[in-house]
């Protein structure tokens, strides 16, 4: 194998640099125990990356599988099917090497394949997003079942390590693997497309050139193990996920902040009440939201507080745990999804027994340890799932909070003034500023919407399902950017509450980790005493909620 110096290694792990000589840590993948911490480590560059040993051996025993498949007369995309040498010509020589004319058209098959479905649209993606989709590539190259060239994880390597960023289109997969965008990566592999490298954009065989990489000479399965999986669109899922975990983590403080912006009943959260109905989420979810009032007022005894609160209040731990569920059901799919293969065909080293001495299974069978069998991998169905189901989630959470927003604004809830307007402001307050939220929760509503049995049949009408993974995705990541902003507003209500609470109450005690973050926010947003132009307050808000 053409690129750095190897170590041996167990599993995944963060190598420590040994030397002076390691500007950055290493982590060594072996495609089956990468963490996402780990891949979002890579893709921001703060680590190097390498091939463990044992994913190394798969690779090279992959390919000598799918090679030996090929010399027995079966079928081989792109080496015995796809290039129209089966019928017409011997693939290899009495020696068991391939033929000048089967090496040829394999090579042809692989370029025209490479320049035929590098046809995507669009803006070009994130560096980020590039980055960690080769990640992620690179780490199901490695979990041995793609038959390619050992070579080919070598230049994803080298492309990651020497921070060479294919340019990517982001749109054109319908969710049956990304075949239109991650086409670009072989394209550029082989020196024919545009990268952005060292601050510019070059063409691939320049930079390839100046870094001492050499060009790729695909051939057998290269090409379609580059071009159909779903990496890239994973990364977007991932970035989802991370920013939904923001969202999560920082919900219970702010609702917290709410509660007592409402001076609300803490009954709905004791363990007395939910240990009735014992759902475990929603017993963990009540139990972080107590955590949150630790020293709170709403512990002690007060004459204006209701028996009952309004349901978005009182239902706010069933909303967050569900949608905590959801996350964490989504985050274990997502695990499979980056540390396993989503190749077709997939080479197979020593499957199940089971079916084998099935004549029309037995065929698949290189010999009586390994084989190539048709798969439908490249459907991320349980990944795209755990996408809507969080959606769905976040919409009953996006929801919950335009609600208590709104209920804080009224005066016969909070025994506050009307729309929380300071003593003294003869203007509008808060009363003009919920068309913001309302706006942010519809568009949530139609974004949480399920989208993976949309789509038209193509290809002849033989792809006729699909999962629209991307879409689905990017519905994540703008509801959790619309929850940001909700949040911000939600906050600017609970804070005025607070002080004009305080304004009675000089004494009045918030929680420890409330009253954090409502220092946090009154150190970036001041008390509204007069009308002023609020979106500054909304953005200072969001940035906030982005980095809590």
């Amino acid at each position: 194998m053409q690129t750095m110096t190897r170590k041996l290694t167990l599993g995944v792990m963060l190598a420590l640099s040994a030397s002076a000589a390691y500007a950055k840590d290493t982590i060594y993948l072996d495609g089956q125990h990468m963490t996402i911490d780990q891949a979002w480590q890579i893709a921001d560059g703060k680590v190097d990356v390498a091939i463990a040993k044992d994913a190394e051996s798969r690779l090279s025993a992959a390919h000598n599988t799918l090679m030996k498949a090929a010399a027995s007369g079966k079928p081989v995309y792109g080496l015995t099917v796809g290039v129209g040498l089966n019928k017409d010509h011997k693939l290899f020589d009495a020696s068991g090497k391939m033929t000048k004319e089967a090496i040829q058209a394999s090579r042809d098959f692989q370029y025209n394949a490479l320049r035929a479905h590098s046809s995507a649209i669009g803006d070009p993606m994130d560096h980020e997003m590039v980055r960690l989709g080769m990640v992620v590539r690179l780490n199901t190259l490695l979990h041995g079942q793609t038959g390619v060239q050992p070579e080919v994880a070598d230049l994803y390597v080298e492309y990651l390590n020497n921070d060479i960023v294919p340019v990517i289109p982001e749109q054109g997969t319908v969710g049956e693997a990304d075949i239109l965008q991650a086409s670009h990566v072989g394209l550029a592999m082989i020196g024919e497309w545009k990268v952005d490298y060292k601050g510019h954009r070059v063409s691939s065989k320049e930079a390839m050139k100046d870094a001492g990489i050499k060009p790729l000479k695909p051939i057998g399965k290269d090409a379609l193990s580059i071009l159909s999986n779903n990496a890239f669109t994973t990364a977007y899922v991932m970035r989802g996920l991370q920013q939904a975990q923001q969202v999560m983590d920082v919900s219970p403080t702010v609702f917290g902040l709410s509660l007592e912006a409402l001076n609300g009943n803490v009954a709905p959260y004791l363990p007395q009440t939910n240990e009735v109905r014992p759902f475990p989420n929603v017993q963990s979810m009540s139990e972080t939201i107590l955590d949150q009032l630790d020293g709170s007022y709403l512990w002690q005894l007060n004459d204006e507080r209701p028996l009952q609160d309004p349901l978005s209040f009182r239902t706010s731990g069933y909303t967050f745990a569900i949608a905590q569920k959801a996350m964490d059901d989504l985050t274990a799919a997502v695990k499979v999804q980056i540390n396993s293969s989503d190749d077709n065909p997939a080479v197979v080293m020593n499957p199940s027994k089971k079916y084998l001495q099935q004549p029309q299974v037995a065929k698949y069978m290189v010999d009586e340890n390994s084989g190539v069998f048709p798969t439908t991998n490249f459907n991320p169905l349980p990944v795209v799932m755990g996408v809507q189901q969080l959606n769905i989630a976040l919409a009953q959470v996006s929801h919950n909070t335009a609600m208590r927003t709104l209920r804080l604004s009224e005066d016969h809830f909070t025994h506050l003034s009307r729309f929380l307007t300071a003593p003294g402001n003869k203007g509008h307050a808060f009363g003009a500023i919920q068309k913001t939220f309302a706006d942010l929760n519809t568009r949530n509503m139609m974004l949480a919407q399920p989208v993976s049995f949309e789509g038209i049949a193509i290809a002849g009408n033989i792809e006729d399902t699909y999962t629209n993974m991307r879409l689905a995705a990017d519905n994540l990541i703008e509801m959790t950017h619309n929850l940001y902003a909700m949040y911000s507003v939600e906050l600017m209500h609970s804070a005025q509450a607070i002080d004009l609470r305080r304004m009675k109450n000089p004494n009045l005690k918030l929680g420890k980790a409330t009253g954090e973050l409502y220092n946090a926010y009154r150190a970036k947003v001041k008390f509204v005493s007069q009308d002023r132009p609020y979106t500054p307050d909304f953005a200072a808000g969001t940035k906030l909620i982005e980095q809590y």
